[in-house]
């Protein structure tokens, strides 16, 4: 539950900054507050994850048909969280009762999407493992069946998940932790660019989005690489971890809330500022 709050603290953070409106987001980034006294709003990056967390108490491990059955009853009972079109066709073709592997392997003419959409949701998996690398590259494999089939849109649930297992397991050295990933995180363009991001530890958060991406192509390649960066970099600093995701647009609640998933690990409940934690929109009960 721990990895749920940080992540869905962070989804909700972000979904503020991003529909600000760039004067009022640029106000907020200069003085580095954020809009607290309304409730946040959090978006279908914590709706996803919150099935991930149901289904891993439920059975110990991700049930890839019981997942795509609870992504597709929240689904159905709010869609208007800020689902991508291609969620939106997958979740509801599952809850028309097209079997999973069918409804996922249509998208992008029968490539599958290799979107961000399974690394936003996948740091629950990473603590829950946490300490036991191999058992969660598998499971982050399956969490992400019911709507990725592509196999770089796997390899973003698999980094995120791993990262967050790190951590959570204690690691607090960002190079060592991005290498980790890497070493776990199957081959292709996502793993290629996390690669890229190991050399610019040390930089400003701009000048990597300039070459990771920041999520404006909704692509795992070009979301998960900067969240791991900026994770790695802000191991000990949630706040400042999420204002760097901001700072560079883009998909901003979605890095947010990877990075928050993750970060969460190194510093706890204590580590979320208080008033965010009391500003997000409150969490159902897990059922």
């Amino acid at each position: 539950m721990l990895a749920l709050e940080g992540l869905s603290v962070a989804d909700a953070f972000g979904e503020q900054l991003l529909h600000a409106g760039p004067h009022a987001r640029g106000l907020a980034l200069d003085a580095r507050t954020a809009p607290v006294g309304r409730t946040w709003r959090w978006t279908d990056d914590t709706a996803m994850a919150l099935s991930i967390v149901e289904v891993l108490a439920r059975h110990g491990g991700i049930d890839e048909a019981a997942l795509a059955a609870a992504f597709a009853r929240r689904y159905a009972e709010d869609p208007a969280r800020g689902y991508g079109r291609g969620a939106h066709q997958v979740l509801a073709e599952l809850g028309a009762g097209v079997p999973y592997e069918v409804a996922a392997r249509a998208l992008f003419h029968g490539e599958g999407s290799c979107g961000n959409g399974a690394g936003m949701r996948s740091a629950p998996i990473g603590a829950y493992f946490a300490g036991d690398l191999d058992a969660v590259v598998v499971h982050a494999t399956r969490s992400a069946a019911p709507t990725h089939a592509h196999p770089d849109g796997v390899a973003g649930a698999v980094a995120i998940a791993v990262a967050a297992a790190c951590v959570f397991a204690g690691e607090r050295d960002p190079r060592a932790l991005l290498e980790t990933v890497v070493a776990r995180t199957p081959s292709g363009p996502t793993r290629k660019a996390i690669q890229r991001a190991i050399p610019h530890l040390g930089a400003e958060a701009m000048t990597v989005a300039i070459d990771l991406g920041n999520g404006s192509n909704v692509l795992s390649a070009d979301t998960v690489p900067f969240a791991l960066w900026c994770a790695a970099t802000h191991l000990g600093d949630y706040a400042a971890g999420l204002w760097d995701c901001g700072s560079v647009g883009g998909d901003i609640d979605t890095t947010c809330a990877m990075v928050g998933g993750i970060v969460v690990g190194a510093v706890g409940v204590a580590g979320i500022p208080a008033d965010w934690r009391s500003s997000r929109e409150p969490l159902p009960v897990v059922r």
